[in-house]
């Protein structure tokens, strides 16, 4: 690193909560309610989203992980052509914002540690930003955060550089001078973009093989920043 790093910045399903135990929940309900009991239906959704129903898993290709919420949708709608649309939408925000996170380690300590060390925290996730600060809230985290941004804030979806960008600007940082952390080649596809520096994680769907071209270090979850940064 050839400046000191002043700022993280987190990707979030996959990076903050692990994504399969999170989602895979979500996804299951999800699927179960709208199919109403139509095995074809059912199928025919999971297939559109690249969802193993029968192991509860999503597949590398999902556009649960590689998409932002137009994508996602693109997707969803195209299995529930009866549904309108934009109820469709907001049905999957708001049964979205009410799943159950489930944190890749106790993050409020994590979290307290970096602020306790100088860091500024900031949130980069292609969910919508009303989501994603309905989850963060749901652990009792969203205090620690200096800047939550969403596909849907103004500064467009991840491998787009946009929101990392937007949050140097807000920092008043270098974008040299924060980490994305990711566990997609979205996010760090979009840490590249941005000239930052790149923390991959492996509590996604992504093997280190995948990550590694695109990342300054690859680490097991973010549980190893501190000792990887060398802070107190």
């Amino acid at each position: 690193m050839s400046k000191p790093i002043k700022a993280l910045l987190f990707d979030k399903d996959g990076t903050l909560f692990d994504f399969q135990a999170t989602w895979g929940v979500w996804c299951d309900g999800f699927i179960a309610d709208v199919s109403e009991g139509d095995a074809v239906m059912a199928a025919a959704l999971a297939k559109a989203m690249d969802y193993d129903l029968e192991n509860s898993a999503f597949l590398p290709s999902s556009v649960m992980i590689t998409d932002s919420m137009d994508g996602i949708m693109d997707a969803v709608h195209s299995a529930l052509p009866h549904w309108d649309r934009d109820a469709l939408t907001q049905y999957v925000i708001e049964t979205g914002s009410l799943a159950p996170q489930s944190p890749v380690v106790d993050l409020g300590p994590l979290l307290g540690r970096f602020r306790a060390n100088g860091l500024k925290i900031g949130l980069a996730t292609n969910d919508n930003e009303a989501p994603a600060r309905a989850h963060l809230t749901s652990v009792s985290v969203l205090e620690y955060f200096d800047f939550v941004s969403g596909c849907d804030s103004g500064f467009g979806a991840k491998p787009e550089a946009g929101m990392l960008l937007g949050f140097a600007d807000a920092m008043g940082l270098q974008p040299s001078e924060i980490a994305m952390v990711g566990d997609s080649t979205h996010d760090l596809r979009a840490g590249r973009a941005a000239g930052m520096v790149n923390i991959a994680v492996l509590t996604g769907p992504a093997v280190a093989d995948d990550l590694a071209p695109h990342a300054d270090i690859v680490l097991q979850n973010i549980g190893e920043i501190p000792e990887w940064l060398g802070l107190e």
